[in-house]
């Protein structure tokens, strides 16, 4: 069983306007996932740094940012990021460029915890809705062109539709976790932030991380799912 999640952490500034990176990592020990995907993990502008210093990832349980040697300082790309525990050997990782209007990617890891390969997409897609679709069929065409691995999406999809809108591009080869909804962090109404696996992938159990900590540390709260093998 391996234990993923997705948290938009909102460049670490909580619901009552403060940047607290450390609150943002106690979120994450208590989630207590194998890998993490960050969304809004890098500051928006200058050097576009890590919103969370890097120093405490080895403070709070040795947790490792999987390094996609982007911009200096940054842990990830386009604010997508992911986060490894100790013992997950990562295999390869890749940047993903997706059509877009804004500054928008998506990011791959391929790794290995458990005896089990699996493949790791971390992404935030378009806010206006335009481009969302064409964006995930640009993330599973580069899919498409690795060896074939058991594969976990995960992001803030940005999308308000329960069921249409660009979860079609899923239909037939994914599962999407039945997470509930996860913004605004204070009053959950939107299903923003979703966890999908591919029918290699049985999901054992999904939620949201509710939290007195999850519920100020961002205006997003994190989703979370449990997969293992199909069958």
């Amino acid at each position: 069983m391996i234990k993923v999640a997705s948290y938009n952490i909102h460049k670490a500034i909580g619901t009552d306007r403060l940047r607290r990176p450390e609150r943002i990592m106690a979120v994450i020990e208590e989630i207590d996932a194998d890998i993490v995907a960050l969304q809004e993990a890098d500051r928006r502008f200058g050097t576009r740094s890590s919103a969370i210093p890097p120093h405490l990832f080895c403070d709070v349980s040795g947790w490792r940012s999987v390094p996609f040697d982007t911009r200096h300082a940054s842990i990830g790309w386009h604010g997508n990021a992911i986060l490894v525990k100790p013992d997950v050997k990562v295999l390869h990782h890749a940047l993903l460029p997706v059509p877009r209007l804004e500054p928008r990617g998506a990011v791959m890891a391929e790794v290995e915890t458990n005896g089990q390969k699996l493949r790791v997409i971390g992404m935030h897609l378009d806010l206006s809705g335009l481009w969302r679709k064409r964006q995930i069929r640009a993330i599973l065409a580069a899919v498409d062109e690795r060896p074939a691995m058991p594969t976990i999406l995960m992001g803030d999809l940005n999308e308000w539709s329960p069921h249409g809108g660009c979860f079609v591009e899923f239909a037939h080869r994914f599962r999407i976790a039945a997470t509930p909804p996860t913004f605004h962090s204070r009053r959950p109404v939107a299903r923003l932030d979703r966890i999908i696996a591919d029918t290699s992938l049985h999901i054992a159990d999904c939620g949201v991380h509710h939290s007195a900590r999850s519920r100020r540390a961002s205006d997003h709260l994190p989703v979370w799912a449990k997969v293992e093998m199909a069958g």
